[in-house]
């Protein structure tokens, strides 16, 4: 197994489990795919099953300053409300699931590369290059939760999570929901810095 099948995880629909994955954490109970519909008004993800079929969708009300964004199951049932906080040195984001749980994640987790973070309020840990979307997560046990891998030159932002503990399923989604956020908005406050210097020079 190469450098790409550690580092970059994803497999379509259809496709088995990367080789890397089943070696370190076994097979997956099945796989869940997102992509996001790009130049909409409100931004929107999907998340299908390996079928193909839409089991969440993720909106975001537009123009939101706190990133307000919904997750619900294919039948319209809410999953998790998604929010953007503010604080003086970095950005939060607080995710409630339909049955009352709470956590959070800070963007403080992207100060490195390779890092091993905790999901404040879970115990859980994420592990790997979390700015690539390509990591491993893990419950309060040490035992693997999901593993997720983005397809790299996508359009479309596609990422594959293979699915170890189906009964923490939304809960994923939602993390992963909210990374892919958090990561735009560390796009997007990287190229208005970037803008700003060369306007500047």
């Amino acid at each position: 197994m190469g450098f790409w099948a550690k580092t970059h995880r994803f497999h379509e629909a259809g496709d088995r489990p990367n080789d890397y994955n089943v070696a370190e954490y076994g097979v997956p109970a099945h796989s869940l795919y997102t992509t996001t519909k790009v130049f909409t008004l409100h931004h929107h993800i999907d998340i299908l099953d390996e079928q193909e079929r839409v089991v969440y969708e993720a909106n975001t009300k537009f123009p939101s300053l706190h990133d307000k964004t919904d997750v619900k199951d294919a039948e319209g049932n809410q999953v998790a409300h998604i929010e953007r906080k503010f604080f003086t040195l970095h950005q939060r984001h607080f995710i409630t699931m339909a049955d009352g749980l709470k956590f959070e994640l800070s963007n403080e987790l992207f100060h490195l590369i390779k890092d091993i973070t905790n999901v404040e309020g879970l115990g859980w840990q994420l592990r790997g290059n979390i700015i690539g979307l390509n990591f491993a997560l893990f419950d309060e046990q040490g035992a693997p939760v999901a593993v997720i891998g983005q397809k790299m030159f996508s359009l479309h932002d596609k990422y594959c999570m293979d699915i170890y503990q189906p009964e923490h399923e939304k809960i994923v989604v939602a993390i992963v929901i909210a990374l892919q956020h958090m990561i735009k908005d560390r796009e997007a406050s990287a190229a208005a810095s970037s803008s700003s210097s060369s306007s500047n020079d």
